[in-house]
C-alpha cells in the first residue's frame, strides 16, 4: 500500500478535462487512507481516485472547490456521517464497484447539500428491495441515480413508502438483520493457517525419544530446544525415535529416564502400554517435570562454576570448586 503524501499529490498528473475542470489523477496507486488532500491547496474541481484501496471515505480538508470525486473500484465500506461539512459544493459522487452492503451506510451523504449525481452500481445494497427509493428518499436533491433520471413519481412513491419515522426505523431494521454480510476469510490469514502446523499429541514413541534426548542434552540450549519441541508438539528433525530393533539402545535410555524419576519423585512410565493409544496427560506431564529438573541442573551447574571461578580469581582463598 502506498501513502498518499503532499509529494506522490504533486507528481501524479493534473490537467484540465473534458468538462474544462481542473482535474487530479491520482488512480490506480494502491492508496488505503484519504490524507494529505490539504496539500492541493484546493485547485481542483474532480479529483480521481479510483482503483485504489481506500476502505473509510473520511479525512478530507475543507474543499469549497472540488465539486467532483470518483471512488470506483475501492474497498469503501464507511463514510464519514460529517463528510458534507468538508465538501459543501460537492455534486457528483462516483462509488461504483465498492463494498456498502447497508442501506444505512449511505445515510451521510445526506449532509452533501449539492449533490445530484451518484452512482452506487456493484454495490451489495442495489441488490436490495426499495434500494432505489430509499436512496432517493435520503437525498432530496438527488437528480440521478446509477446514470438513470430520478423521476417525480419515484419521489413521490419514496415519499408515501417513507411517510414516517417509524416505517423508515423499521425498514432500516429489517435491512440490517438481512443484509448482513457472509464472513469471507481474508486469503493471507486462509494461508498462514495452512502453513501454520498443527499441534498433535505426542506418541508413546516420541515421549521416549524425548525424555532419551533429555537425559543426553549437554547444553542448555539443547534442552531450551526440547523445551520448545515439547510446546509446539514439534518433534526436531534430528530425534530419534526408537523402533522394534534398538530395544537395546531403549533400554539403556530408560535406565537413565529411571533415575531422574526417582530424583524427581515421578512415577515411571508404564512402558507395556499399546502404542497406538493416545498418551496419558500425565506422561507429557511427566516429561515437563524431567525437562525443568534437567533444566534445574544445568543452570545450577553454571551459576557454581560461575562461582568457582570468582572464589579461584581471589588469592586470599585456597578454594577451588569443580562441578561435573
Amino acid at each position: 500500500m502506498v501513502k498518499l503524501t503532499a509529494d506522490l499529490i504533486w507528481k501524479c498528473p493534473h490537467f484540465f478535462n473534458a468538462l474544462k475542470e481542473r482535474e487530479l489523477d491520482l488512480r490506480g496507486n494502491k492508496i488505503a487512507v484519504i490524507e494529505n488532500l490539504g496539500a492541493t491547496e484546493d485547485q481542483f474541481d474532480t479529483i480521481d481516485l479510483s482503483d485504489n484501496e481506500i476502505v473509510k471515505l473520511d479525512n478530507f480538508p475543507y474543499l469549497k472547490r472540488l465539486g467532483t470525486l470518483l471512488i470506483n473500484n475501492n474497498r469503501v465500506t464507511r463514510i464519514n456521517p460529517n463528510i458534507g461539512e468538508f465538501l459543501p459544493n460537492l455534486h457528483t459522487l462516483v462509488l461504483t464497484n465498492n463494498r456498502l452492503v447497508n442501506l444505512v451506510e449511505i445515510d451521510p451523504l445526506s449532509s452533501l447539500p449539492k449533490l445530484q449525481f451518484l452512482s452506487l452500481l456493484d454495490n451489495n445494497i442495489t441488490k436490495k428491495p426499495n434500494y432505489r427509493l430509499y436512496v432517493i428518499h435520503k437525498l432530496k436533491s438527488l437528480r440521478v441515480l446509477d446514470f438513470k433520471k430520478v423521476k417525480a413519481k419515484e419521489r413521490l412513491e419514496a415519499e408515501n413508502l417513507f411517510a414516517s419515522k417509524e416505517a423508515e426505523e423499521e425498514i432500516k431494521k429489517e435491512f440490517t438483520k438481512t443484509v448482513a454480510p457472509k464472513e469471507v476469510p481474508n486469503v493471507s490469514e486462509v494461508a498462514e493457517e495452512e502453513q501454520m502446523p498443527k499441534v498433535v499429541a505426542p506418541t508413546p514413541e516420541q515421549i521416549l525419544a524425548i525424555k532419551a534426548a533429555i537425559v543426553n542434552s549437554q547444553t542448555l540450549e539443547e534442552v531450551a530446544r526440547l523445551e520448545k519441541a515439547l510446546q509446539t508438539g514439534q518433534l526436531p528433525a534430528d530425534l530419534k525415535i526408537p523402533g522394534d530393533d534398538t530395544n537395546a539402545a531403549k533400554g539403556g535410555d530408560e535406565k537413565k529416564v529411571s533415575d531422574i524419576q526417582n530424583e524427581s519423585n515421578v512415577e515411571p512410565d508404564n512402558m507395556d502400554e499399546d502404542k497406538n493409544e493416545e498418551p496419558a496427560p500425565m506422561e507429557q506431564c511427566e516429561v515437563a517435570q524431567i525437562l525443568r529438573l534437567h533444566r534445574q541442573i544445568f543452570m545450577t551447574r553454571i551459576a557454581a562454576n560461575q562461582l568457582g571461578a570468582l572464589l579461584n580469581g581471589n588469592k586470599g582463598f585456597g578454594i577451588s570448586i569443580f562441578v561435573v
